[in-house]
């Protein structure tokens, strides 16, 4: 019994602590200052880029696999593990030659934007449709677009 009052005591004692840390000052914030400052801007330059993405090594496991497959399904014994070998092999020479090809090298454009913050941010996308140095934008999700 006296161990339940004395946790029933210290359970009354941590809350009243923790409710004496509470504030209820309401403060007042002006988030969306902050948030247009940092989201819209003037272009001050855009360049045409090359982009030469990588290739990730997905292609070729992929491959290896589908061609590790297909080579077991031939042959028997020692003449089957060849198969699965070569199958392996070539399958992951194709897929890393296809996701090569779906990786070719293409035109970005760059696109340096100073925000109303002071902020400077340089964008890469695919397409500039009708921005200009000097035109006022938006920055939303990684895109800029003008308004």
């Amino acid at each position: 019994m006296k161990t339940t009052q004395a946790l029933g005591a210290a359970m009354v004692a941590v809350a009243l602590l923790t409710t004496g840390c509470a504030s209820n000052y309401p403060t007042a914030t002006n988030y969306s200052t902050a948030a247009d400052a940092s989201t819209y801007g003037t272009i001050e330059n855009i360049q045409v880029v090359r982009v030469d993405p990588a290739t990730s090594g997905a292609g070729a496991v992929a491959g290896g696999l589908v061609g590790a497959l297909v080579g077991n399904q031939i042959g028997s014994g020692s003449g089957r593990t060849a198969a699965t070998a070569a199958g392996a092999i070539g399958g992951a020479v194709v897929g890393n030659q296809i996701e090569s090809n779906r990786n070719a090298p293409h035109d970005m454009y760059q696109i340096s934007v100073r925000l109303d913050n002071g902020d400077y941010r340089t964008v890469n996308q695919d397409s500039a449709y009708d921005l200009r140095v000097g035109s006022r934008v938006r920055m939303v999700d990684g895109r800029v677009y003008r308004y």
